[in-house]
C-alpha cells in the first residue's frame, strides 16, 4: 500500500493516464484511417463500411452489462491495461493478414468485433476512475481532456497516416499503432488509481455477476432523469448515424476519392474537437450541465445537416468543425452530471448500461445507413432519379448526392428529437432532482489492496 501511495495521483496521475491515452489513440486513428481508405478502394461500396462499425458495436453492447460488473469487482486500471493490451493484438493480427497478402474486408469484421468486446472494459473502467482520482469540481474539465485526447489523435492522424502511406505503406503505420499502445500500458503502471468508498448503492447491487450485471438497468429504471438523458441519446444517436455513417464514403464519392481533401476534413473535424475539448478543459462546462448537452446536440445536428448540403471543401471544413467542437460540450456536460449522481463503486456497471441504452441504436443506422445509401439514396440522387427533380437543388446530384441527402435528414431529426426530450421536466430539471451521491452516506473507503476474490454478493 505504500508503494501505490507514493505513486502519481490526482491530477498529477489522471494526466499521465490520459497522456498515455492520447498516445494509443494517435495510433488507432492512424490505422483506422489507413484501414478505411484501403477497405473503400477495394470494394467502392458504403456498406462495406457500414458493416465495419456495426461489427464492432454490436459485442460491445452485448458485452457491456456484464464488463461494466466485471470493472466493478476488480481493479479498473487493470481493465483499462486488459482493453489496450487486446487493441495492440488485434492491430498485430491485421499486420500479419496485411503483410502476407491475405487481409480481405471480411477480416475486418472480425478484428472489429474482437476490439469491440474489449473495448467493453476500457470506457466505464476509465470513466469511473475519474470518480475516485478528481474531486467533483474537476469531473467536466478531466472528461474535456478526454475529447480533447480523442480529438487532438485525430489532427495528426490523417496526415501522419497519409504521409506513411506514401512512403513506408501500410506496414509501418501498423507497428506505431502497435508502439503507442504499450506506452499507454506503461503510464497506467505508474499511477494510483484508487478503489472507490463502499455506499448504499454499492451494497444493494451485491449478487451474482448475472445479477450485477442487471443492476445497472434496475438503477436507471428508478431514476426518471437519468433514463431521460440516456433516451435523449438513444434517438439523437440513432438520427446522427444515419448521416454520419456515410461521412467517410460521401467525401470520397464527391472527390473521386481524394484522399488529400478526406484527410482535411478529417483534419479540420479534429481541429474542431481540439479546440473544444481545451474549451471545455478549462471552462468546465456552463453551470447547468444538462443546457450544455442540448444546446450541443441541436446546433450539432444543424451543422451535420449543412454538412451533407455542402458540395466543396469549405464548408466541409466548417462544419466538420463546429460538429467536433460541440463534442466535448456535449458528452462531457453529460458526463459530469452522471459522475456527480451514480456512486463511484457502482459506476462500472451503471455507465455500462448507460452506454448501452445511448448507443444500441447506433449499429441499427449503420446496418440500415450502407444499403439505404448504396441502393436507394444514391440511384434515387443520380441524373433523372426519384428524388433528384425535388432535392437536386439542396443536395446536387450523382455520386454522393445520395449520401450527402442522409447526412442533411438526419441532422434536422437529431436536433428535432433533443428537443422534444428538453420539453419533460425530468431531462429540464435532471440536475436538481437528482442528488450528488457526495450528499449520500458513504463507509469507509476500500483498501487499495488486491479486491477481494470471487466476492459473494446479495442480490441486488
Amino acid at each position: 500500500m505504500n508503494t501505490e501511495n507514493k505513486r502519481p495521483a490526482g491530477m498529477t496521475g489522471f494526466t499521465i493516464v490520459w497522456i498515455g491515452q492520447l498516445v494509443s489513440l494517435l495510433g488507432t486513428s492512424m490505422t483506422n484511417f489507413a484501414l478505411t481508405i484501403w477497405a473503400f478502394e477495394q470494394t467502392g461500396r458504403a456498406t462495406d463500411l457500414a458493416l465495419i462499425g456495426f461489427f464492432f458495436m454490436v459485442p460491445l453492447l452485448i458485452v457491456s452489462p456484464m464488463a461494466g460488473a466485471i470493472v466493478d469487482r476488480n481493479d479498473r486500471k487493470l481493465m483499462m491495461m486488459v482493453s489496450d493490451l487486446a487493441s495492440g493484438v488485434v492491430t498485430i493480427i491485421v499486420l500479419i493478414l496485411f503483410a502476407t497478402g491475405l487481409l480481405e474486408v471480411w477480416h475486418l469484421y472480425i478484428t472489429a468485433a474482437i476490439s469491440g468486446t474489449f473495448q467493453t472494459f476500457q470506457w466505464p473502467a476509465y470513466s469511473a476512475a475519474i470518480s475516485t482520482m478528481l474531486p467533483k469540481k474537476q469531473y467536466a474539465r478531466a472528461n474535456g481532456m478526454i475529447s480533447l485526447a480523442e480529438s487532438g489523435s485525430g489532427i495528426f492522424a490523417p496526415v501522419l497516416a497519409g504521409a506513411l502511406l506514401s512512403f513506408f505503406g501500410m506496414n509501418a503505420i501498423f507497428a506505431i499503432d502497435i508502439i503507442t499502445f504499450t506506452v499507454a500500458i506503461g503510464a497506467l503502471l505508474v499511477v494510483n488509481i484508487p478503489n472507490p468508498k463502499q455506499t448504499e448503492a454499492g451494497k444493494e447491487s451485491r449478487g451474482s455477476l448475472w445479477q450485477e450485471s442487471a443492476y445497472g438497468f434496475r438503477y436507471i429504471l428508478a431514476r426518471p432523469s437519468l433514463l431521460g438523458l440516456q433516451l435523449l441519446f438513444f434517438g439523437a444517436n440513432f438520427m446522427v448515424s444515419l448521416g454520419f455513417t456515410v461521412f467517410a464514403p460521401m467525401i470520397l464519392a464527391r472527390t473521386g476519392n481524394n484522399e488529400l481533401i478526406f484527410g482535411s476534413v478529417q483534419s479540420a473535424s479534429a481541429i474542431g474537437g481540439v479546440v473544444g475539448g481545451l474549451v471545455m478543459s478549462a471552462w468546465g462546462g456552463p453551470k447547468r450541465l444538462v443546457h450544455g448537452v442540448v444546446i450541443g446536440w441541436v446546433i450539432s445536428g444543424v451543422a451535420q445537416s449543412i454538412f451533407g448540403a455542402g458540395q466543396i471543401v469549405p464548408i466541409w471544413l466548417v462544419t466538420g468543425f463546429i460538429m467536433s467542437a460541440l463534442v466535448p460540450l456535449i458528452n462531457g456536460s453529460n458526463q459530469a452530471i452522471w459522475q456527480a449522481k451514480v456512486a463511484p463503486d457502482v459506476q462500472g456497471r451503471v455507465f455500462a448500461i448507460r452506454r448501452l441504452i445511448a448507443w444500441v441504436s447506433a449499429p441499427v443506422a449503420q446496418l440500415i445507413a450502407g444499403p439505404l445509401a448504396d441502393f436507394v439514396m444514391e440511384p434515387a440522387m443520380q441524373e433523372g432519379g426519384a428524388l433528384a427533380g425535388t432535392f437536386g437543388w439542396l443536395v446536387g446530384t450523382g455520386s454522393g448526392a445520395g449520401m450527402g441527402l442522409m447526412m442533411v435528414f438526419s441532422g434536422v431529426m437529431a436536433s428535432l428529437v433533443v428537443l422534444v426530450a428538453f420539453s419533460f421536466n425530468v431531462v429540464r430539471n435532471a440536475e436538481d432532482l437528482l442528488p450528488d451521491h457526495e450528499q449520500m452516506a458513504p463507509e469507509e473507503p476500500e483498501s487499495n489492496a488486491e479486491p477481494a476474490e470471487n466476492p459473494q454478493i446479495e442480490a441486488a
